[in-house]
């Protein structure tokens, strides 16, 4: 095979090779997310460990020590509600942050499949999402055992959640299409997503809600991608809420246009990787 072929950039052409290499793809992710724990005494268990040892410390500092308050959250907001509405947030940003901030060093790091061998490169960032996704799903899990614990009821319109995070998934993969092949020509690209990921936290609504803003602001915060699939995560998980199924549905065709556009960039591209390797 020619490296400096054209490649297929059609949704199609993805669709095709993501089945035709999903066991490759299992085989990584699986290698990934053990490799994550590798030598460690407790491996695997760390997943757990690690959310609800940070939902224990987001209950005693917001609940306990400040005794925060969800602006809205109206009288019958509990005690532990500040932490389990921050956790939904933390989730979604840990998810959308760790997958491109680790984007720009996918070729980079992986130049041997580059160089040496024949190798579906397009298949990495979709290695590194399926990963990522494994921890964020333990500590979606710990979330609604929490949730249930402390108020002892789970809202049925929590089976929504996955409706809710697949549009995510999908500009989150094509987003790091995009930014794997520019890390290729322009080593800068890690440091750049790595303060562009601390600002969409701030600029999103993690740590507060969106009514808690002036009105002129909201639209700002909007822009986010975060901003939206946040609120809609609290509106099914912890207010038992139903989706924004028009929202949901516009915010799904432009995620998956940015993926289209990022899979068609990296396909074009991909050719000079081995030239700049």
């Amino acid at each position: 095979m020619n490296p400096h072929s054209r490649k297929p950039a059609s949704l199609l052409s993805l669709a095709a090779t993501t089945w035709g290499h999903r066991n490759l793809i299992f085989q990584m992710a699986k290698r990934d997310v053990i490799g994550r724990y590798k030598g460690s005494v407790m491996g695997l268990l760390w997943s757990f460990i690690n959310p609800i040892f940070m939902l224990a410390v987001y209950t005693l500092v917001f609940s306990v020590v400040f005794k925060a308050r969800w602006a809205g959250g109206g009288a019958t907001e509990s005690k532990t509600d500040f932490a389990v509405i921050l956790f939904v947030g933390l989730i979604i940003h840990g998810l959308f942050s760790e997958v491109l901030n680790r984007a720009p060093f996918l070729i980079v790091h992986n130049a041997n499949y580059v160089k040496k061998v024949v190798f579906p490169l397009e298949i990495l960032p979709i290695v590194t999402l399926c990963s990522v996704l494994f921890h964020s799903l333990i500590s979606l899990l710990v979330l609604v055992a929490a949730f249930f614990i402390f108020n002892g009821f789970l809202h049925w319109t929590a089976i929504f959640a996955p409706l809710v995070f697949l549009p995510l998934l999908f500009l989150t993969l094509g987003l790091a299409w995009f930014i794997a092949s520019l890390g290729v020509f322009l080593r800068d690209v890690g440091q750049t997503v790595s303060l562009l990921m601390v600002v969409t936290m701030y600029l999103s609504t993690v740590f507060f809600p969106i009514s808690a803003l002036p009105q002129e602001l909201q639209p700002v915060i909007l822009l986010n991608p975060l901003t939206f699939i946040i609120e809609q995560a609290r509106a099914v998980l912890i207010w038992g809420k139903m989706p924004d199924f028009v929202g949901l549905g516009t915010y799904t065709l432009v995620a998956l246009v940015v993926m289209w556009l990022g899979y068609a960039w990296f396909q074009k591209t991909r050719k000079g990787f081995a030239d700049v390797l």
